[in-house]
């Protein structure tokens, strides 16, 4: 049987390409081998923000279909005999070529309904987008056949480039520098320069039915209609410099995001061929459905969608195992496939944005798209424990890693992007010995602290209170001195680095004891007048810190005589404590002396001195 392609609506010269006779029949046949058929969703249900957008030419309308569900979301009427589709690169539009209207519909695609139709030359078959957005390109193939450049602000056509005999298909280089326009009559591609609008080359291949360009700009895949191959430009040269056989009446081609394979739709195969582009040989066939037409690689690399004609569907093929993974419903006689570019994860902060080189620590990266999260890798070492919490959150485990900040990145959905930076520090700090381990409470004691992790201390501490100075020896030994406390007891010493403060434990304990004192009392002369029952003291006493040999002022000193306690004073910045008090005559002719009496502190011990009551005359 002889087959040429379907084209629903040709007025004057321009050849047809029509599947004859059996088609009806064929697309019977056909059907119960299409694969397990999704439901179709309710029109107009709210849908995700990447859909796929399906032009259906026998039913004059779009369907916007959810690629993870299967349902339809939107079918939306455009003009008589929609082909080509395109979207704008921000996604806000979705253009669309009435093949049979001599018109493009533009599609407001967050409400997924038309916002303009443009007239452009008659039988419109293919559309795309600059890359800024600013120029649309409509190929026609009827007399005057060309491409017409649309301003898609103005929305006017500015401009008709005269390119080969039926044109038909088209794609522009990834900067938007060239336009490659596949001619079926004439058996050829058009070069055109998009700056001036003017054809630069012609490149003959087989009869252009589909061609697109592949990521990097290097090559242009051009399926070869009735010579039932795919022809490979050289874009620098605009040579073929290789074909390769494929399926039966190749119509439409697509790109794998990454450049490492490409999808043609075999429409008289009933299936996808895929290209290996390195060794360009044919290293699958996908069987799909009846009258195959349009093919679209998901921008995630996860899909492939295959358009089926006869049969009313799309296939879904799983590009991990190339198989048709599920069958959608479409629209009558479904052709082209477009869909946004899917935004990619975007990562905000990360906190804690540091910690040890051991690794470990639990990382939150917060940002936006990160559901479907599959790798976390900190500069390449992968983390563990990758959890999704939710769409704007993901957790994650450090892994080990020399000091150093590193770049982290994250992969959601085939796509990776740099995360930002994080900072492992050395392992934290440990004390395993302090020597001395004991001084007074007064502070003062050069003490020696050995351990590990101690290059770039930044603090080091006994309890809570911090060393007024200390040096590295080495990363094992740090000398200091004892800061004052102000009670006696163990006290644990902490070492501070950027990778943090040690854990205590019993090695680093340095016990702070109690100051020894010294209270000196002077004696005092003092005389008895005749019949007096009571005489006024002035005593006096003076502490001292024995351990430092400095006056304790601000300390309470009890004078007393015997059982009688005479008065207290506090010692003043000297050290000396005076108090006068009356004391009765009895008790001071009895024991002719004083006492004086510090009770201490939790810092200093408790201290006692006598001295001697004289009596003059």
């Amino acid at each position: 049987m002889a087959f040429t392609i379907d084209r629903p609506h040709r007025r004057g010269r321009a050849p047809r390409r029509l599947w004859r006779g059996t088609a009806a029949a064929l697309a019977a046949a056909l059907l119960g081998a299409a694969g397990a058929v999704l439901p179709a969703g309710p029109a107009n249900a709210a849908g995700p923000g990447q859909l796929v957008y399906i032009t259906n030419a026998g039913a004059g309308t779009v369907s916007a279909v959810d690629p993870t569900t299967g349902s339809t979301t939107a079918t939306i009427d455009v003009g008589s005999a929609p082909t080509g589709v395109t979207l704008t690169p921000d996604g806000s539009q979705a253009w669309v070529a009435n093949s049979a209207g001599d018109s493009v519909s533009v599609i407001d695609t967050t409400a997924n309904s038309v916002a303009a139709t443009v007239a452009v030359g008659r039988t419109p078959q293919s559309v795309v987008i600059s890359p800024d957005g600013e120029r649309a390109y409509v190929v026609h193939t009827d007399s005057p056949s060309g491409v017409d450049v649309i301003d898609t602000s103005s929305l006017l056509v500015t401009a008709t480039i005269a390119a080969g005999d039926f044109p038909d298909t088209l794609d522009l280089s990834p900067d938007g520098g060239r336009l490659y326009v596949g001619n079926f009559s004439s058996s050829t591609v058009s070069v055109i320069d998009t700056a001036t609008n003017t054809v630069t080359a012609t490149v003959p291949v087989g009869n252009a039915a589909g061609l697109a360009v592949s990521p990097d700009g290097a090559h242009v895949y051009v399926a070869d209609y009735n010579g039932n191959r795919l022809s490979v430009i050289d874009t620098a040269t605009n040579t073929v410099t290789a074909t390769v056989p494929v399926g039966s009446l190749p119509q439409s081609v697509a790109v794998a995001p990454d450049g490492g394979l490409v999808y043609i739709a075999n429409r008289g195969g009933d299936s996808v061929s895929v290209v290996d582009t390195a060794t360009h040989t044919v290293v699958a066939t996908v069987p799909t459905g009846a009258g195959t037409s349009g093919v679209l690689a998901d921008p995630d690399g996860t899909r492939v969608y295959a358009t089926n004609t006869f049969v009313n569907t799309m296939s879904v093929i799983d590009t991990a195992t190339l198989t048709v993974t599920a069958t959608v419903p479409t629209g009558s006689r479904p052709r082209g496939l477009a869909m946004s570019r899917a935004v990619p994860p975007s990562v905000t902060a990360i906190a804690p944005d540091h910690g040890p080189s051991s690794g470990g620590t639990t990382v939150t990266l917060t940002g936006s798209r990160l559901t479907g999260t599959t790798a976390v890798t900190f500069d390449g070492t992968p983390a563990s424990g990758v959890t999704v919490v939710d769409d704007t959150t993901v957790t994650a485990t450090a892994p080990a890693h020399t000091a150093g900040t590193v770049g982290v990145s994250l992969t959601a959905r085939g796509r990776t992007v740099t995360a930002g930076t994080y900072t492992y520090q050395r392992y934290a700090p440990t004390i395993t010995a302090v020597s001395p381990a004991r001084g007074p409470a007064s502070g003062g004691t050069a003490v020696t602290l050995t351990g590990t992790g101690f290059t770039g201390a930044t603090a080091v501490a006994f309890g809570a209170v911090p060393a007024a100075s200390f040096t590295v020896r080495s990363d094992t030994e740090i000398t200091t001195t004892s800061p004052a406390a102000t009670t006696a007891g163990p006290a644990d010493v902490t070492v501070t680095t950027p990778a943090g403060a040690g854990t205590t434990s019993p090695a680093d304990r340095y016990t702070y004891t109690r100051d020894t004192t010294k209270l000196t009392a002077a004696p005092l002369l003092f005389s008895l007048p005749p019949g007096q029952l009571n005489i006024n003291l002035n005593l006096s006493a003076t502490l001292t810190d024995a351990t430092t040999g400095r006056p304790v002022s601000g300390a309470t000193v009890k004078f007393a005589v015997g059982t009688t306690t005479v008065c207290s004073a506090t010692t003043n910045a000297a050290g000396v404590a005076t108090c006068t008090g009356l004391c009765p005559v009895v008790a001071v002719l009895l024991h002719l002396g004083y006492t004086a009496t510090y009770n201490g502190t939790p810092a200093l011990e408790p201290a006692t001195a006598t001295a001697g009551l004289i009596r003059a005359g």
